[in-house]
């Protein structure tokens, strides 16, 4: 029965997400771009990763990183409003806010760079675990295929048809996110009188081992600051309205999500995998196995799409006027970046340096928030501000030293 309710709410879900009047509303299309990004191969990995490191307190562990993520994102849309009319006008700014914002724009590039063709080799992974093949060379050439479709469609194509292309891989994973949530929520309340929560607390915390795993954490999260981005085809408003769309109805998605699985910890196995999640909802409806696989592919492929997004027209911004590219050309350019990725190095040895630059972009973006509203606000709330950013771009900077990569 459990089976095909959960097949029932993901052909609902998915046909209203599919309809036109959904996908022509220029605020979801907005809001596609982050959303995806954000739930991406995080969404695969964080209930085993959780598990394992703080058991029972997954929930808890992931409203705090939710909550920080989110008030990281306060820091950029604040930027979207404030720095980025500064920097339009290079003649009223400071050089030091120009230098922040241009060297935290490289460290971002960097990351995307890698977390393009890390996604997309993920997903090659799953195909090839779904069609029971072992070969990293096919792995490679699947990569590599995909990688030069995205670049060669964003070449002739341009955004609008890349924001389609994600609007439909996102369109089907919350589909199935929505039936996986619905249908584990059934099973805990079907099974209540079998539950023991403080079974699955752990019987001791290594809070420093914790706190660093927490800090890593944040990169699962990751994706909100596409919004930042797409300035060419967005006004700031509709960027900033958004992007606090994709993060709180993903911040939603994470807590119910992780918190519904916290009587299901004690299946797991030892090690940690990127698969435990989908051996795990065979407890649930056995044919939630196959749709997570489905989800897998659908959460690599748009939060690829929307770091090449976001990479084109970063790009644009930061050799555009010296160099003449176009936003095309970026895409173009992380497709080739991607493919000598693949083939020249193992790109799970350099995840950790795509985190790492990642908690790096945040620290910058808001360090330049906190010299911004420094500069700008006067009285009480320039104040409250100026020591908000503050003190998130000294977390952040710790961060980048302590952080255990998360995925």
């Amino acid at each position: 029965m459990l089976n095909t309710i959960v097949i029932a709410i993901a052909f609902l879900v998915g046909a209203l997400l599919l309809s036109k009047r959904i996908r022509d509303n220029l605020k979801w299309r907005a809001t596609v771009t982050p959303l995806a990004s954000i739930i991406g191969s995080g969404f695969l990995v964080i209930v085993p990763l959780l598990g394992h490191s703080v058991g029972g307190y997954a929930p808890i562990a992931m409203a705090g990183v939710v909550t920080l993520a989110y008030a990281v994102g306060l820091a950029i849309r604040f930027n979207i409003l404030h720095m980025e009319p500064l920097l339009a006008t290079p003649s009223t700014v400071a050089q030091s806010i120009s230098t922040v914002d241009y060297v935290s724009k490289l460290a971002l590039a960097l990351a995307y760079f890698i977390s393009v063709t890390f996604y997309l080799r993920l997903l090659a992974s799953f195909v090839m675990r779904g069609l029971e093949i072992e070969s990293d060379f096919i792995a490679q050439v699947m990569t590599s295929a995909i990688l030069i479709f995205i670049g060669v469609a964003g070449w002739f194509r341009g955004l609008e048809f890349l924001e389609r292309l994600e609007e439909y891989s996102v369109s089907i994973k919350l589909a199935i996110i929505a039936s996986l949530l619905v249908g584990w929520l059934v099973h805990d309340v079907s099974n209540l009188g079998t539950i023991n929560i403080a079974a699955t607390l752990p019987r001791e915390l290594d809070w420093w081992q914790v706190t660093r795993l927490m800090a890593g954490v944040l990169i699962v999260v990751q994706g909100f600051e596409t919004s930042r981005y797409l300035g060419d085809q967005y006004d700031a408003a509709t960027r900033v309205s958004t992007m606090r769309y994709a993060q709180l109805l993903s911040g939603v998605i994470y807590i119910v999500f992780v918190a519904s699985t916290v009587p299901s910890l004690g299946l797991l196995g030892a090690e940690v995998s990127e698969t435990a999640i989908i051996d795990l909802s065979k407890i649930v409806a056995v044919v939630l196995a196959p749709m997570l696989v489905i989800a897998a592919v659908m959460s690599q492929l748009s939060a690829a799409v929307a770091d090449t997004v976001a990479t084109g027209g970063l790009v644009t911004q930061i050799a555009g006027k010296r160099f003449s590219l176009s936003t095309k050309t970026g895409y173009a350019l992380v497709a080739l970046v991607g493919v000598i990725l693949v083939w020249a190095t193992n790109i799970f040895e350099i995840i950790a340096l795509s985190s790492r630059a990642f908690a790096l972009y945040y620290a910058l973006q808001c360090l330049g928030a906190t010299m911004v509203a420094a500069r700008g606000i006067r009285g009480l709330q320039g104040a409250v501000r100026t020591l908000g950013f503050g003190i998130l771009a000294l977390l952040l900077f710790v961060a980048v030293v302590i952080a255990i990569p998360a995925g």
